[in-house]
């Protein structure tokens, strides 16, 4: 998937971007490692983590899927209408480079690393830098507005 032309780190810019693009105020998963496994959120902002907060720290890994159209199952799952791990089960998930799963037909998958983290009011700002992506060929994005999907 690199162009060995490419350093490794100015492939992975390139991927990133491509990979934002992909990202139009659609739903995405984001998944951490928890004491008894992965645990993962429905989210229509990557900043929002609150379920996942007590598990993000500097240096843990962190897994984020960028939902297509298709799978607004999923999106419930992780959104609430399942706990813990059931919500792994609707989809299919493989596990990535860091051992989190990723999101089989999602338009993009990235596995990140948390650099710092900034506490501000009732939020916090987590900084993670981005080691792999894996994008779609598809541009198709799940996304929610006023409480539904388009």
């Amino acid at each position: 998937m690199n162009d060995p032309k490419i350093p490794a780190d100015q492939a992975v810019q390139q991927q990133f971007r491509a990979a934002m693009r992909r990202l139009a105020a659609s739903v995405s998963i984001v998944v951490a490692q928890g004491d008894d496994g992965p645990v993962g959120m429905a989210a229509t902002s990557i900043t929002t983590l609150t379920s996942l907060h007590a598990l993000l720290e500097p240096a843990a890994p962190l897994a984020i899927s960028l939902l297509s159209r298709d799978q607004k199952e999923v999106s419930a799952a992780f959104g609430g209408a399942l706990r813990g791990t059931e919500r792994f089960g609707v989809g299919i998930w493989n596990a990535g480079a860091n051992g989190l799963p990723q999101l089989e037909g999602a338009q993009a998958n990235l596995e990140c690393v948390i650099d710092a983290m900034l506490a501000y009011a009732t939020h916090s700002i987590v900084i993670a830098r981005v080691l792999q992506v894996r994008t779609s060929n598809d541009v198709d994005p799940l996304i929610y507005q006023d409480g539904g999907y388009l």
